[in-house]
């Protein structure tokens, strides 16, 4: 079973930016469908953003899709996630997975990592 780590996280301010960054130690996620979710305290797991393994189609929550992008680094075998605008309720630990049979349904992702903490004050 391949875990992911996250990378990236951290507190900032509303209005600030945070890049998050998904590896795979010792294995390739190349041509693999690649997620991002999260889940804020008392709250469940919520998908966010989705990519394709070329990289060319990709899906957002709606509540991220004007300030979130996803993309991914075949050289580096990374996925990013680039959030702009943040918002206080963006707060949440934010995990990477491969994609299952569903771009947006999380419940048919694997892989999950550990997720990173971002915090966001207002």
């Amino acid at each position: 079973q391949v875990q992911l780590v996250e990378s990236g996280g951290g507190l900032v301010q509303a209005g600030d930016s945070l890049r998050l960054s998904c590896v795979a130690p010792g294995h390739t996620f190349s041509g693999y469908a690649m997620g991002w979710a999260r889940q804020a305290p008392g709250k469940e797991r919520e998908f966010v953003a989705s990519i394709s393994g070329s990289g060319v189609d990709k899906y957002f929550a709606d509540s991220v899709k004007d300030r979130f992008t996803i993309s991914r680094d075949s050289a580096k075998n990374t996925v990013y996630l680039q959030m702009h605008s943040l918002k206080p309720e963006d707060t949440a630990l934010y995990y990477c997975a491969r994609v299952g049979g569903s771009f947006r349904s999380i419940e048919s992702w694997s892989w999950w990592g550990q997720g990173t903490q971002v915090t966001v004050s207002s």
